[in-house]
């Protein structure tokens, strides 16, 4: 054969060839800002981004509540096969942490929570709700199809990947403290940085907003009953009144933040149950109350904690009854505050700004809402972010926890790009020198 006809292969075969987005010299000549609007222009390809909306509409027809994500955990496992990514499971029940890259250090993690809410959808449409009285009303199917698509365009680059992303779907972070469960099953293991984000119904698509420092705050649950002794209503100095004194008793709990909290530091306390007598005309032998308390510091919160305790027992003996007070905490843990990383949120300025603009990254104040995203936070350093999804309407969307909630799909592949943008670049960019002989390498990858 000629030199001619070996120059013309040649050339057809480097024509045909796949040429991946980026290589290494392009890196290590600095064009990691690439990264992240390369991995949006993929995740909103057709193919991806159809992918991701039909992953997230069988997820929200079939809702399940904490630790009860069987199907849902069947689904995200079937996928991550079909996309030949390896993963453990289970963790707290229904929990999968899956793995892309090489097995090796450094690790990073990227979250998804997978539970529903226990409310009836009031939202009509073709994929409504399958399950009476359970609704994905928070965004968690998406935060699911997104994670899967984080990991769709991270196992399409992998030429790039230095190290090893993990990503972790858990149960239960309504209430249950699916997170805490997943770290003490050992789903943390080697990883030293993990993001987390919240669709935000409120911020417009393309955007992003989160703080440094205490983002949103710890909370807890508490429940009350204040027993008396019951009698006719015309005769009440032959009864003990336990409505009075749970009337007492709730004004009182509201002094604790005005009057006792240091108005600069941000707490609340809500007695949102009250629950005593069926009658007009009976006081009740016994009232029961309940509620929720929240702050941002620990310390703080652990006051407060002390202080309702000390208001319910005390305010219930002023009149003449008895109280026992119950913080939940076998059903519904304490949630710590959750505290964004400085470092983390200067990397993650840096990234969304180089995927979306630096116009559409934006500070925002701190929310009395909580995460359980915050376990983490307390083991490794975390950050979390809320991605905007409010469209170009004049519909004034419904608030997370709704039963008219509803997600803007066109949400999705900002999400799944971000997340997956985050890991790579931390990889690329903050890769600590960590002894390989210290570390637990995942060889089934």
């Amino acid at each position: 054969m000629d030199i001619s006809r070996w120059v013309f292969l040649i050339l057809i075969f480097v024509s045909f060839s796949p040429i991946p987005i980026f290589s290494d010299s392009q890196l290590r000549s600095g064009e990691l800002s690439e990264i992240p609007s390369k991995f949006l222009d993929f995740a909103k390809k057709s193919e991806v981004f159809d992918w991701m909306m039909g992953v997230r509409r069988r997820i929200h027809e079939n809702p399940e509540l904490g630790y009860e994500e069987l199907e849902t955990s069947k689904l995200i496992r079937e996928e991550l096969d079909n996309l030949g990514i390896q993963y453990k499971y289970p963790f707290a029940n229904t929990g999968i942490v899956g793995f892309i890259g090489s097995g090796k250090p450094p690790f990073v993690a990227i979250r998804a929570d997978m539970d529903a809410l226990p409310m009836q959808e009031m939202v009509d449409w073709e994929h409504k709700s399958r399950n009476p009285g359970k609704m994905h009303a928070c965004g968690h199917d998406a935060h699911v199809a997104m994670l899967l698509g984080a990991a769709k365009i991270l196992l399409e680059h992998q030429n790039i990947l230095k190290g090893t992303v993990a990503l972790v779907f858990q149960p239960a972070e309504e209430g249950g403290g699916g997170a805490k469960k997943m770290i003490d099953a050992g789903a943390l293991e080697n990883v030293e940085a993990i993001f987390g984000l919240h669709v935000h119904p409120n911020f417009p698509l393309g955007k992003v907003c989160s703080r440094p420092g205490p983002f949103l705050a710890g909370s807890g649950f508490f429940e009350a009953v204040i027993s008396g002794r019951g009698g006719h209503a015309a005769i009440p100095q032959h009864s003990i009144d336990p409505i009075l004194a749970a009337s007492n008793v709730i004004v009182s709990l509201q002094h604790l933040v005005s009057r006792e909290a240091d108005p600069l530091d941000s707490q609340v306390v809500t007695v949102a149950k009250f629950q005593g007598g069926g009658a007009f005309n009976v006081i009740p032998d016994s009232v029961t109350i309940g509620g929720t308390f929240r702050a941002f510091s620990k310390e703080s919160f652990l006051q407060l904690r002390q202080r309702i305790e000390e208001v319910i027992v005390g305010q219930a003996a002023v009149q003449r009854c008895n109280a026992t007070v119950d913080f939940l905490t076998n059903d519904k843990p304490f949630f710590p505050p959750t505290v964004n990383d400085i470092n983390l949120h200067k990397h993650f300025q840096r990234v969304a700004g180089d995927m979306l603009g630096n116009d559409h990254v934006k500070d925002m104040e701190p929310l009395m809402g909580s995460e359980d995203f915050a376990f983490y936070q307390e083991v490794i350093p975390g950050y979390f972010y809320m991605l905007g999804m409010q469209g170009e309407t004049n519909e004034n969307p419904a608030s997370v926890h709704s039963p008219y909630f509803k997600i803007n799909e066109e949400a999705l592949p900002f999400g799944a790009a971000l997340q997956a943008s985050l890991a790579i670049r931390y990889l690329l960019e903050a890769q600590p020198q960590v002894p390989s002989s210290s570390i637990n390498g995942h060889d089934e990858l």
